[in-house]
């Protein structure tokens, strides 16, 4: 669906079911250069289980008006706006890579927003390489190979898959190839400059899920284990064998995990 949110188009999807307004909000980020396609799987089972999925084009991405928001905090803005635009009350926050720190950022910002977070593909910053850099600056295809033979695990670069018959690493090129001129150098720039992260955890007091890729080049196991110890009461559940791109490497080992976030958690 297609809302209006301070005068430019966002494009929602909504994982096949419409909206029952009475049912919590559950809002997926994507990462950079992605769109909202990334949540398919996933958004689907949030809207088969009582959830309103919303996964977003952010701005300047799939079929949402641009700009591109050129940094963590103005995307974390815009999400809680966003959140304000579809609900009453307060929204689940599931964010990959990029998504992960704006999803971080705007829990920080806007507690009373916020009623759980998933940070997948995760760490507290996301340095990037400076030849990745250097190439999206001048939209080079050569960021686009970097980026997707960096982001998959071992076996998904080969083409092995859940799903029989696709490619895996030829879907996210062409993915990555789809995002408008100049996008994946915003975004690359706007995951390197961001130094917010430990800060922001250190504000998070809500049910807080990190997937993480056991074999991920891009955001370290190890990094996001450093970030889920700096917010009181995270969880971590690791992909074994796993790279970056968790959504679309392993769609049901992520839903797997996303589940616990809906299930009553024990007292404490």
């Amino acid at each position: 669906m297609q809302v209006d949110l301070d005068g430019r188009g966002v494009f929602v999807a909504t994982g096949g079911r419409p909206h029952a307004l009475d049912a919590p909000l559950a809002v997926f980020l994507h990462g950079a250069a992605m769109d909202h396609s990334v949540w398919a799987l996933q958004a689907r089972w949030f809207a088969h289980h009582g959830y309103r999925a919303a996964a977003v084009d952010l701005p300047g991405h799939g079929r949402s008006d641009g700009p591109a928001l050129a940094s963590i905090e103005a995307l974390a803005v815009w999400t809680l706006a966003l959140v304000g635009r579809l609900a009453d009350g307060k929204a689940l926050l599931i964010g990959h890579s990029m998504g992960s720190l704006v999803a971080l950022a705007a829990a920080a910002l806007g507690p009373r927003q916020v009623a759980g977070l998933a940070l997948i593909g995760a760490a507290a910053a996301i340095p990037v390489h400076p030849a990745l850099l250097a190439a999206a600056a001048t939209d080079d295809p050569a960021a686009i190979a970097m980026l997707s033979l960096w982001g998959l695990g071992a076996e998904a670069t080969l083409g092995g898959g859940e799903t029989p018959g696709l490619w895996m690493l030829g879907g996210v090129e062409r993915l990555l190839k789809n995002a408008p001129p100049g996008v994946l150098d915003v975004d690359l720039k706007a995951c390197n400059d961001y130094r917010g992260g430990l800060a922001a955890a250190a504000k998070v007091s809500v049910p807080t899920l990190l997937v993480l890729g056991e074999r991920d080049l891009m955001t370290p196991c190890a990094a996001g284990k450093a970030l889920a110890a700096a917010i009181a009461g995270a969880r971590v559940v690791v992909a074994p064998g796993a790279g970056h791109l968790l959504p679309t490497e392993r769609p049901e080992e992520l839903v797997d995990a996303l589940r616990s976030l809906t299930a009553p958690q024990p007292a404490a």
